[in-house]
């Protein structure tokens, strides 16, 4: 998945797990750029009786590159406080949640938000709400509207910090089955019959912090460029998770306590970066290390697994692929350095030499009208890897990307295998409708479902 569960450790530690990150000028407000940074994957909606919840103990953060050296200019910090309203009773809830401040809500949630810009911290605001989960049509009948009372204007920004649906579709049954792609089954090494994918995300939920902030609070001179091949257009985005750099079991109260400074554990640029070119022996490394530092990693976007893979395990699609013996040019410009001018005509996201793995945002690019959700490669220059949309399909981007489509961008002479262009895991984006407006993604599906399986708010 785009990064669920993708390194050993941080699977063991869904809290503070990165799954998703977003970033795209607003469709309804041009003016300004959403960052979406998911975290805590596979939410069933029916996990209770302790629902999903932000961590206490993990500090949350949004970081913005500007400057063309992969290190964090502008940082959104989010810190998390739970109470317990009723300490006698094992319910999350006893009695209908109507509104986010109603005292039935028994364990409810608050944030702070600081930004750290050039080392300076401001504390933007503090005891924000978050809304309750979903928990069903009794506790919360009315989720929609919870969910507008947690969207907190404070300023010119926007912030939000709950439940949400799970907008990333894959078929990870297929996938994780020896690199299994159902669409071309009969072409398999070990063959089976073709068939839709399947996906695997429908109907879970995940915790979401959302921004929404004027451009010019992003860019380096603080302006709102126009110009999209001017270099003070484009952004690196990254999210991350940091714990404590030790804890200890406090059996009197029976928690752990955390000690000294935070530490790095999760973090997340490009999707499915960690997940499929990073080797099982280094991810945990990747995730404790700042995007600056990735040179280390290059190796293996020069010469991924997978393009290895491909002819391999469908022998008679890729041909050209298999015989293909140089750095992979494509992908490191992808996804390590941005789209240099010159590439794509009149486009570039491009942030500079130092290799690192980031979204890549020119805010100067306005949203499609029509959005193609093969974004770039479909020319349409809104979408991924130009930032990610909610609706982008990363996996058959990535997927296309990596079996050679985008090779002739930096090298005419290749031409790519026909299957290279209609390459897909199958699945299609059956999960929740998003909203118009912030923070867009679906509202949760709810723990009491009138049809298993369903993403419905309810």
């Amino acid at each position: 998945m785009s990064s669920h569960r993708e390194a050993p450790e941080i699977s063991k530690d869904p809290v503070a797990d990165s799954t998703d990150v977003y970033a795209f000028v607003s469709p309804d407000k041009p003016n300004t750029v959403t960052i979406i940074a998911n975290y805590i994957p596979l939410q069933k909606p029916d996990g209770g009786p302790n629902f999903y919840e932000f961590g206490d103990d993990v500090r949350y953060e949004i970081h913005i590159s500007n400057q063309g050296d992969a290190k964090a200019d502008i940082t959104y910090r989010f810190d998390f406080s739970t109470k317990i309203r009723n300490p006698k009773t094992f319910l999350y809830n006893t009695g209908q949640i109507k509104n986010i401040g109603d005292a039935t809500w028994n364990r409810p949630q608050y944030y702070s938000v600081t930004e750290v810009r050039n080392g300076k911290s401001k504390v933007l605001g503090s005891n924000l709400p978050c809304p309750p989960v979903n928990v069903g049509k009794r506790s919360t009948p009315d989720y929609a509207k919870l969910s507008a009372q947690a969207v907190h204007k404070v300023g010119n920004r926007t912030f939000f910090a709950g439940q949400r649906a799970d907008a990333f579709h894959v078929d990870l049954g297929s996938v994780f089955d020896l690199a299994g792609l159902r669409p071309f089954n009969q072409l398999h090494a070990i063959p089976l019959a073709n068939m839709d994918g399947i996906n695997s995300v429908q109907s879970y939920n995940v915790h979401t912090i959302a921004i929404q902030v004027p451009i010019s609070d992003l860019t380096r001179n603080h302006g709102t460029p126009t110009d999209v091949l001017s270099p003070r257009s484009v952004i690196g985005v990254w999210s991350a998770a940091g714990r404590r750099a030790s804890r200890m079991y406090d059996s009197a109260k029976g928690t752990f306590v955390g000690h000294g400074p935070f530490k790095q554990v999760s973090r997340l640029g490009n999707p499915l970066f960690n997940e499929v070119l990073v080797p099982m022996a280094e991810k945990d490394l990747w995730n404790a290390r700042p995007p600056y530092r990735d040179s280390v990693f290059a190796k293996y976007v020069d010469k991924p697994e997978l393009a290895g893979l491909l002819p391999v395990l469908y022998p008679t699609a890729f041909p050209n692929l298999k015989a293909y013996k140089k750095p992979r040019a494509d992908l490191s410009a992808i996804l390590l350095t941005g789209i240099p001018k010159g590439v794509v005509p009149g486009f570039q996201n491009y942030t500079g030499p130092v290799k690192a793995d980031m979204l890549r945002l020119n805010v100067a690019v306005p949203p499609a009208k029509k959005p193609n959700p093969v974004g770039l490669v479909g020319g349409d220059p809104a979408g991924f890897p130009n930032g990610r949309r909610i609706d982008d399909d990363v996996v058959t981007i990535e997927l296309r990307a990596v079996a050679g489509l985008t090779i002739p961008l930096v090298d005419p002479s290749y031409t790519p295998d026909g299957a290279a262009s209609a390459v897909t895991d199958g699945t299609t984006d059956t999960n929740a409708a998003r909203t118009k407006s912030f923070p867009y993604l679906g509202l949760p599906g709810g723990g009491y479902q009138t049809t298993p399986g369903t993403t419905k708010a309810s």
